[in-house]
């Protein structure tokens, strides 16, 4: 398996509990100055493989490899600053990274939240037509039940009307009957 500079940034070492280890930070900061120094060298590399293609193919011209013989030379004698420099530039780079992760889980969320929004809403609306249809169903079975109360409440009148005068009837009758019939017929 080829290793990159990326692995290397990305390597997590898992932390050792209750025993002797080194410092998690001392590692940190060597495996970036590691990474600084390998992606120069894969950039040098690439460069010097571009140019010795360009060598061979006859289209380089000859002070161009006076350069980058240079670069190594200086890079040696100034390799504290370039070390500084390349941990100032691991550090923005991985300052962006982070940055567009944050912006992009940020984008990612509000699109959740959007879409939760979105069904809570619907839920809601399908919810509150149900239930107005239930009140809906439960109006229409209590009027329909006062219906019912009122048809037995007139016909109920009407029966009792009709008891009582039957029965006004029946006393007129027998107060005639009575009146009509003498004492003596009595025995009295």
């Amino acid at each position: 398996m080829a290793l990159s500079p990326d692995d290397v940034v990305t390597k997590q070492f898992q932390h050792v509990r209750f025993k002797d280890g080194f410092d998690p930070d001392e590692v940190d900061d060597f495996l970036d100055e590691i990474v600084v120094e390998w992606r120069k060298a894969l950039e040098e590399n690439a460069e010097l493989k571009a140019k010795l293609a360009s060598y061979e193919s006859g289209q380089a011209a000859p002070a161009a490899a006076a350069p980058v013989q240079a670069a190594p030379v200086a890079a040696s004698a100034d390799g504290a600053s370039s070390s500084t420099a390349g941990i100032i530039e691991l550090a923005q780079r991985l300052h962006d990274e982070h940055v567009a992760e944050g912006e992009m889980k940020k984008n990612q969320l509000i699109s959740e939240a959007s879409i939760e929004v979105e069904r809570i809403r619907t839920d809601a609306q399908m919810q509150q037509r149900e239930e107005m249809n239930r009140f809906e169903r439960e109006r229409n079975a209590l009027e329909a039940r006062i219906s019912e109360l009122r048809n037995f409440e007139r016909d109920y009148r009407t029966q009792l009307r009709g008891y009582i005068e039957g029965q006004l009837r029946d006393l007129d009758e027998k107060a005639n009957v009575t009146d009509s019939t003498s004492v003596s017929a009595i025995g009295l």
